[in-house]
């Protein structure tokens, strides 16, 4: 009986030592896989490091400092953003201008896409030539699309006015008169509303047409299957659009450094936008410090419309799944 029990124990001690022995080599077999996959990543890692988080977090610093790059950095604390909105007039004028071209930018060009790929989602000999047609604008290279419209939008030998002429209209200055130069940038940003026409476009043959076919049973018109098919159907992609519109719109910047005269921000600084103003102050007077704390003001703004749009975005965007949040 004593042999048999010590023979078990034999048994059971060099089982043990041979799970043992397995979970260390699968242990080191995870462990080198962990480095390998580590190193892997590394050039992300350390572009990361080097390039996005550690520029970051010098900013943050910076904007509480007096920083313009050939003197130390002075501790001021909350000076920097208290001279925003008590000494710096150009600050207001910059925050108006970019919150107009938002508001109105957004919506048009929204509008815009959704209206166009309604249009080319017919089914109509030729389609595809006016889908790529429309779509090349997108592709188009930004300065070039910029001085392209200086010279369209030219009051005297322009395109623009020149057409509106031969309706015996008479053209305004365009990006000359404080009051038209927004109005030019928007007409120029619903030139290229090819990209997001794409998306709206690739979501539209997604919409099942069990969805029409039901709907024409129950003798709903163009109108009603549009607002309560179409628009509830592809508000996923309205929703994306929005949200990256509405950043987008607020980092305008080479539109107005471009088109005016050395990034002076137009006639009346109707087109000095935030980043315009924020590039200013930063290079071309070296104030890195208000430059920084410009910046940090405007993600936190961004930070919040983009929470704002999240918890809005559940009350109207319709998932297929049935779960909005």
């Amino acid at each position: 009986m004593k042999l048999y029990e010590t023979t078990i124990e034999r048994r059971g001690s060099a089982l043990a030592e041979k799970q043992e022995k397995g979970s260390h080599k699968r242990l080191s077999r995870q462990t080198r896989d962990n480095i390998f996959g580590y190193l892997f990543i590394s050039p992300w890692i350390i572009g990361f490091l080097g390039l996005t988080l550690g520029p970051l977090l010098f900013s943050l610093f910076a904007s509480f400092t007096d920083y313009n790059i050939t003197s130390r950095m002075n501790f001021i604390g909350l000076d920097n953003f208290k001279r925003m909105f008590t000494i710096d007039d150009l600050f207001k004028t910059s925050l108006w201008n970019t919150l107009y071209y938002v508001f109105f930018s957004v919506p048009l060009t929204t509008a815009g896409a959704i209206f166009l790929s309604v249009l080319l989602n017919q089914k109509v000999k030729g389609m595809k030539f006016f889908r790529t047609l429309y779509y090349l604008p997108a592709i188009l290279s930004g300065v070039a699309v910029y001085f392209l419209w200086m010279q369209l939008l030219s009051p005297s030998t322009g395109l623009v006015n020149t057409f509106l002429a031969w309706f015996g209209i008479e053209g305004p200055a365009w990006l000359f008169d404080p009051e038209w130069t927004k109005p030019a940038l928007l007409l120029m940003k619903m030139w290229s509303v090819g990209g997001g026409m794409l998306l709206y476009l690739a979501s539209l043959q997604g919409v099942s047409n069990s969805l029409y076919e039901a709907a024409d049973l129950d003798g709903a018109g163009v109108i009603q299957k549009f607002f309560y098919i179409t628009l509830p159907m592809i508000s996923p992609i309205i929703f994306f659009d929005v949200l990256t519109s509405t950043i987008g719109s607020f980092q305008i910047f080479q539109e107005a450094y471009v088109m005016t005269e050395n990034g002076s921000g137009g006639p009346g600084n109707s087109l000095l936008f935030y980043n315009l103003h924020m590039w200013n102050n930063a290079f071309e007077v070296f104030d890195m410090g208000y430059a920084s704390a410009m910046a940090w003001l405007l993600f936190i703004v961004v930070m919040i419309l983009t929470i704002i749009n999240m918890k809005i975005g559940k009350r109207w965007v319709h998932y297929e799944g049935g779960d909005n949040k």
